[in-house]
């Protein structure tokens, strides 16, 4: 029987008994709750959050028996987890959970129902009378805590998912932000003095919480979303996805056509990449990854999940981002803890938004290096970025779809004086106040297109004596390139010649192709070109 992927699924309790695939965390769930008490984890959405949330509070319920090996009623064998088998007493803790994950949350009223319809949940199911009116977080958080404590004879668990979430849809409205931070100020201010009462607490969002001024009152919280030692307690390792989910690879691996080590690949140049802090780990998206390994199908799950439509609205409030801007990029630590109520420093937006990742910490210099951490979300951010940027263009989808395929063609017989003509045609349609830039800008254009459209390319490719503005790898041969504005082809050419661009290709077995580019200013376009 093919086993099932918990694709969107956020309930522990279903994944088991209804006999999905559950890749074990309650190892480093052990840890966490022997460990300590009070935790703040930062992960993109669709990491798992809220699956981790719920296997949690299940842990603290008391319930072994979804732990445990059991069958299913269709049959299925769910093996015994790590923390079944650990010293673990399973004592049953009150628990409160506090959801703000749900998108439609739009108005500082609704998030006020939201918070309201929690508290009398818990207010009713503990006896206590309940409010007549909303409000009173602060008072009833309390008063709930030690009602909680009281009836079970044990400390209570707070659990709150995705606290960021009302904050980060209204940025740009700092009325509706400070009122919203009002609210759980309110709400989660009395945590801190409560601690005697409180057996662990659980934080989850998006952002930083420092950046939301939210909890300053809780400064005891322990940030575990750069620590090493947690960085796969959301997502999956590659050691999870060669063993637990071996039989899914083997699978889609005979549904491509490709041998197993093949499909690995792609499933790694696809969904790999993410790094979470100074540590070494590659974590894998686990909505994409789950995804493919379900459908047998490779896409871009995450990133069209809502994705597409958000991040056009996000770099539409930055200053004016190129795509190689972002790419391997530096910055200090202190760069994670800007505000985020503010696009004007994106580096910080991008990376906690699941858009860039860690390639590389510096620890001589404590820097750390940012960048894209996959195909999916480099082509992904690639299209949206030109979306973006040429919005204003009736023309535009049809004009990239008419390069796009000049470039497939390009790609599969070689036809590079199509794709250059192609181009040309696409330079011209292009308004005059969006392309009257400089050389870098055009360079960046030509990038963010071929990003686009998937292919194997490098800007500013480095070699001993300088780097090539653009290295594109083809079946059919590696294409260097090299753009000039007001000035000739043949001195682009001459420039790849006399500092040895190609000379590291050497070995590569493909023919190399010099090609140099030579954008007018007059004009805004390709006037000449030649290619060696």
């Amino acid at each position: 029987m093919k086993r099932k992927y918990p694709v969107g699924i956020q309930s522990f309790k279903s994944i088991r008994q209804d006999g999905y695939i559950y890749v074990d965390k309650t190892p480093l769930i052990y840890k966490m709750i022997t460990e300590g008490k009070p935790y703040f984890l930062s992960r993109p959405r669709r990491f798992g959050k809220s699956l981790l949330c719920d296997t949690l509070a299940k842990v603290f319920e008391g319930r072994r028996e979804l732990f445990d090996a059991f069958t299913t009623e269709d049959g299925i064998e769910q093996p015994q987890l790590f923390i079944a088998r650990s010293d673990w007493r399973w004592e049953r803790y009150p628990v409160l959970r506090f959801d703000f994950s749900p998108g439609s949350l739009a108005t500082i009223e609704q998030l006020d129902t939201l918070i309201d319809f929690t508290l009398a949940r818990y207010e009713q199911q503990y006896g206590m009378t309940l409010a007549t009116e909303k409000g009173n977080f602060n008072v009833r958080m309390v008063n709930l805590i030690h009602e909680a404590e009281r009836q079970v004879g044990r400390k209570v668990v707070i659990i709150v998912d995705e606290y960021d979430n009302f904050i980060l849809h209204s940025l740009g409205e700092p009325e509706k932000q400070r009122l919203a931070r009002e609210r759980f100020q309110d709400l989660f201010g009395p945590l801190k003095s409560q601690d005697e009462h409180l057996q662990f607490v659980f934080i989850t969002g998006i952002s930083k919480f420092s950046q939301m001024g939210i909890f300053s009152r809780l400064n005891q919280l322990k940030n575990i979303s750069m620590v090493p030692a947690y960085e796969a307690l959301c997502g999956i390792t590659e050691q999870e996805l060669t063993t637990v989910l071996r039989p899914g690879i083997e699978l889609m691996a005979e549904q491509q056509g490709l041998d197993y080590d093949a499909m690995l690949t792609v499933l790694k140049e696809n969904y790999d990449g993410y790094h979470f802090g100074q540590g070494k780990a590659d974590i894998y998206n686990p909505f994409s990854l789950l995804n493919a390994l379900d459908t047998g199908v490779l896409g871009s799950y995450w990133f069209e999940s809502g994705t597409t439509r958000a991040l056009i609205d996000m770099l539409a409030q930055m200053p004016r981002l190129e795509i190689t801007d972002v790419d391997d990029t530096p910055c200090m630590a202190e760069d994670f803890d800007r505000p985020f109520d503010s696009y004007q420093h994106p580096l910080p937006v991008l990376y906690q938004s699941g858009y860039l990742t860690i390639r590389h910490y510096d620890r001589e210099g404590e820097t750390y290096t940012l960048g894209f951490p996959n195909q999916e979300v480099r082509k992904g951010f690639a299209r949206c970025l030109y979306e973006y940027v040429f919005h204003e263009q009736e023309q535009s989808a049809r004009q990239r779809s008419t390069l796009q395929i000049a470039y497939v063609r390009f790609r599969r017989d070689g036809d590079l004086d199509a794709f250059i003509a192609a181009l040309r045609t696409f330079f011209a349609g292009v308004p005059y106040m969006l392309n009257d830039k400089n050389e870098h800008h055009f360079h960046a254009m030509l990038y963010t297109i071929f990003v686009s459209f998937g292919a194997d390319v490098v800007a500013e490719d480095l070699n001993s004596q300088g780097r090539a503005d653009l290295t594109l790898k083809m079946p059919r041969g590696i294409y260097i390139i090299e753009l000039k504005y007001g000035k000739s082809a043949d001195e682009a050419l001459r420039q790849i010649c006399e500092r040895g661009y190609a000379s590291k290709y050497a070995m590569d077995g493909r023919p190399v192709v010099k090609v140099g580019l030579a954008f007018s200013k007059e004009e805004r376009n390709i006037t000449e070109w030649k290619a060696e």
